[in-house]
């Protein structure tokens, strides 16, 4: 069985290595040491829960969460600091993390937060596999197997959860506009999403059934 992959933003040259060597016992860790780094890393790759260390050398570890959140991602995510007043606690909860641990902190108790934190969030995200690829409709994204993760809009994520709902169903256009867009959209509007998440991933990922619709396929 695959280790779950975790996303720890910590810059700390000292720790941040312990650290990585002490979860990789459980984890498939991946070690950014700032904000930029953390974010290139969420948007090649899809993790299962993230550590984030609260002061970072090009920002507060709250604005990543923030990032996150504004992307639509729930990954769960736990802030790391050495900062313990309530009120610091306070904004990063409401920044959108799921948990806070205070340095200096014990590696059993953070292992097992982590546990936690991931047995709730596999039960809600778990992933669609459609050929190769990974879709996560609650993060509005699909995993390519050969580069890394694609975001996807909302439309287009609730048009290819339709399709995913019932793979060997030929839906027809009138039956995706009516699941998915608004009221007084023309059936064109299908054609144009299938385009969009056909140029964002591939084009095998939705077939096209000559004189019916289009339905799920089974990219490589």
């Amino acid at each position: 069985m695959t280790s779950p992959r975790l996303l720890l933003v910590e810059d700390d040259a000292k720790l941040g290595p312990i650290m990585s060597e002490v979860l990789g016992a459980e984890w498939r860790v991946a070690l950014a040491p700032d904000l930029a780094v953390a974010k290139q890393q969420v948007l090649a790759t899809v993790f299962d829960v993230a550590v984030v260390d609260r002061r970072l050398p090009d920002g507060d570890g709250t604005e990543f969460v923030r990032w996150l959140r504004e992307r639509r991602s729930t990954v769960p995510v736990l802030m790391l600091t050495a900062l313990g007043e309530v009120s610091d606690k306070v904004t990063g909860l409401d920044a959108g993390a799921n948990d806070y641990l205070v340095k200096p902190f014990d590696f059993a108790e953070l292992g097992a937060r982590l546990r936690a934190l991931t047995r709730d969030y596999a039960q809600a995200t778990d992933g669609v596999d459609i050929g190769s690829w990974t879709f996560y409709p609650r993060h509005h994204t699909i995993a390519s197997p050969y580069a890394g993760r694609v975001v996807l809009t909302e439309r287009e994520s609730a048009l290819l959860e339709v399709l995913a709902s019932a793979p060997d169903v030929a839906f027809t256009r009138q039956q995706l506009l009516t699941a998915v867009f608004d009221r007084g959209e023309q059936e064109g509007t299908v054609d144009t999403y299938v385009h969009y998440l056909r140029r964002k991933t591939d084009r095998t990922l939705i077939e096209t059934v000559r004189g019916v619709g289009y339905r799920l396929g089974t990219p490589a």
